[in-house]
């Protein structure tokens, strides 16, 4: 057992025992969830500004099938040629610091945390500083880790990218996953009258989020019909760029988040720089962002929370084991909100 003792203590002023190995998720290459298994391997270590957490919760995104899968192909050269340059799949997560690395003094260990930590389908896991924030007092685990990843890319597509305003129409497509989930709420906190798309059986689910109307894909189109938007959050990337456009009032703004239909190659990226291309010769703003994932909006979202303008939209709770099944039902549309899974059970 390696003995760590901290530089200061929310809880108490005793030692952290910190077993040298761990479980957790590793895939040792590129593919389906079938090359995701669970293993025992050593404990890291937090290098200068980083904590290491005992990772309670961590949520399940669309970025992590693209790191299993290694697709589309371009982005290999960022995540590792022909496997993982990080070995263990997981970003977001929520969890407790139990040691400090050397300039880590803005938290303590025992404080509850949520945030960005590479690596967080594991029992323990090493977050950089700049990338955490302190849990609101009234949330769980369970929902601060729904937040970070979803939450974060949802706040930078509505006030950052699509600028949105109060008394605005807002159309959010794949409003009932994780990341529009979010958008519909923090659109609706900034006073929009919001439109949700999403399946039939999750139009509850939209409604409650805030949504004045959600559309049902499989039976309506929603370019077809004559309502215009100021704003459209794109998170699915179904219906092709110039038929959205169209629903777009004359000076309106399209956002693309994300791409899951494109080919292994480029994936949605196509669709987005042809998105931006376009813009070019029209007064409607067309394009797409990468979010990034750092600590900067965490405490926005916080304020949000803790103001009661959004809530966390935590779905489904499985154990770590479990990985794999739910990575699968995200992708085919089966979970409703966020999943989450715990590394601690």
């Amino acid at each position: 057992m390696t003995k760590i003792v901290p530089a200061t203590s929310t809880h108490d002023d005793t030692a952290t025992t910190l077993p040298p190995t761990m479980t957790a998720v590793v895939q040792r290459g590129y593919g389906g969830t079938e090359v995701l298994h669970q293993e025992r391997i050593p404990t890291p270590a937090p290098s200068a500004g980083q904590v290491l957490v005992r990772v309670e919760a961590a949520g399940v995104d669309r970025g992590v099938w693209h790191i299993m899968a290694g697709l589309p192909y371009v982005v290999r050269p960022m995540f590792g040629i022909r496997s993982p340059r990080q070995p263990i799949p997981g970003s977001d997560f929520a969890g407790t610091v139990v040691a400090l690395g050397p300039d880590a003094s803005d938290f303590a260990v025992g404080e509850r945390v949520f945030g960005f930590a590479r690596g967080s389908y594991a029992q323990y896991a090493v977050a950089d500083v700049s990338a955490i924030a302190a849990m609101p007092a009234s949330l769980s685990f369970d929902d601060a880790a729904a937040l970070p990843v979803s939450a974060s890319t949802a706040l930078e597509a509505v006030r950052t990218h699509g600028e949105v305003r109060a008394g605005q129409r807002v159309l959010v497509t794949g409003a009932s996953g994780g990341v529009g989930g979010y958008a519909v709420q923090i659109a609706v906190a900034d006073g929009a009258d919001v439109t949700g798309v999403a399946s039939a059986g999750k139009a509850d689910l939209v409604r409650a989020l805030g949504a004045s109307r959600s559309i049902d894909y499989a039976t309506t189109d929603v370019t077809d019909l004559p309502d215009r938007y100021d704003v459209i959050i794109d998170v699915n990337g179904r219906l092709p760029v110039r038929r959205l456009a169209r629903i777009l009032t004359p000076t309106g703004t399209l956002v693309i988040v994300g791409g899951e239909n494109g080919g292994r190659l480029t994936g949605g990226l196509h669709r987005q720089f042809g998105a931006t291309l376009r813009s070019v010769f029209s007064r409607r703003k067309l394009g797409f962002f990468i979010s990034s994932e750092s600590g900067e909006g965490l405490g926005t979202l916080a304020d949000l929370i803790e103001s009661g303008a959004i809530r966390a939209t935590t779905g489904t709770v499985r154990p770590l084991d479990e990985a794999g099944t739910t990575i699968d039902d995200l992708v085919a549309g089966r979970l409703r909100g966020k999943a989450v899974l715990h590394p601690t059970d």
